[in-house]
């Protein structure tokens, strides 16, 4: 129970993290927004240090490095697909990708589910599917560029999740000090190279770093209900965090929510129910 309040706190801060780095990307260039949002999730991980402790070994360094390439990968695509839209589309394309791999690598490692767990687990995932699947009339599509940057920020975060998820349950947060450094240094590093393109447009700067605060908060979640969970179920309901984004985009920018949405939200309440029996 413990793990399944984690993993849908994680939800729910990733869902509410995307929204905030997907708006303050359509006021200036993504990397801008990723330059603010990288270093704040790092002052927090920081911050927890003292508290979660941490410790540095060879594995840590390895997976975490590794959670930090990915991060970074992720950050720039999933702001830069969220900053062209609609919102209530993209984020759960991204979700559905980004649960499908750790749910593959869980499997493989011998994770087993209970029936009611065998039940629930497919009907997150086609919670995520209704979430995402069918625009309405009126409603927004997204372009050919748009999906194929979700599905790429899809893949980046489901690595990332795999990557945190390897590294030793021993090592407290310093997986995540280790990722958020490296994801830091190599967002400023293209934002280096490629300031001539970057624009002159102002980022919005407390609405990035709130998104950055927020996933920094998310990635703890996730990693300690994975350390006390199975990885099949807590990677699926971590990819439920579109319920969020998609409740924002409605209320925020008035971004129309279809049936087959409303009927998914359901869904999920129902799969998470019995998930929680497993």
């Amino acid at each position: 129970m413990i793990a399944l309040l984690l993993a849908l706190g994680s939800s729910l801060a990733y869902g509410c993290a995307d929204f905030l780095g997907g708006l303050g990307a359509r006021k200036a260039h993504v990397l801008r927004t990723v330059m603010i949002a990288a270093p704040a999730s790092l002052a927090v991980e920081l911050l927890l240090w003292p508290v979660l402790g941490a410790s540095f070994g060879a594995a840590a360094l390895g997976w975490g490095a590794a959670s930090g390439i990915a991060s970074a990968t992720a950050f720039a695509l999933l702001y830069k697909t969220l900053a062209i839209g609609p919102m209530n589309v993209l984020s759960p394309v991204t979700a559905l990708m980004s649960a499908a791999l750790p749910v593959g690598v869980g499997l493989l490692q011998g994770e087993r589910l209970a029936t009611a767990g065998l039940i629930g687990l497919p009907l997150a995932l086609v919670a995520v599917v209704l979430v995402s699947a069918g625009h309405g009339t009126g409603a927004a599509r997204p372009s050919r560029t748009a999906l194929l940057l979700a599905f790429g920020a899809g893949a980046a975060i489901a690595l990332q999740l795999v990557f945190l998820h390897q590294a030793p349950s021993d090592s407290g947060v310093a997986p995540l000090v280790i990722g958020r450094t490296v994801s830091s240094a190599v967002t400023l590093t293209a934002a280096a190279l490629m300031r001539r393109k970057l624009g002159s447009e102002r980022p919005a700067y407390a609405m990035s770093a709130a998104a950055g605060v927020l996933d920094s908060l998310a990635n703890l979640m996730f990693l300690l209900a994975a350390r006390s969970g199975d990885l099949t179920v807590v990677a699926v309901l971590t990819a439920l965090y579109p319920a969020g984004t998609v409740l924002l985009a409605r209320g925020v920018l008035a971004e129309r929510m279809h049936r087959g949405q409303l009927v998914g939200l359901g869904t999920a309440a129902v799969a998470v129910s019995l998930l929680a029996l497993t």
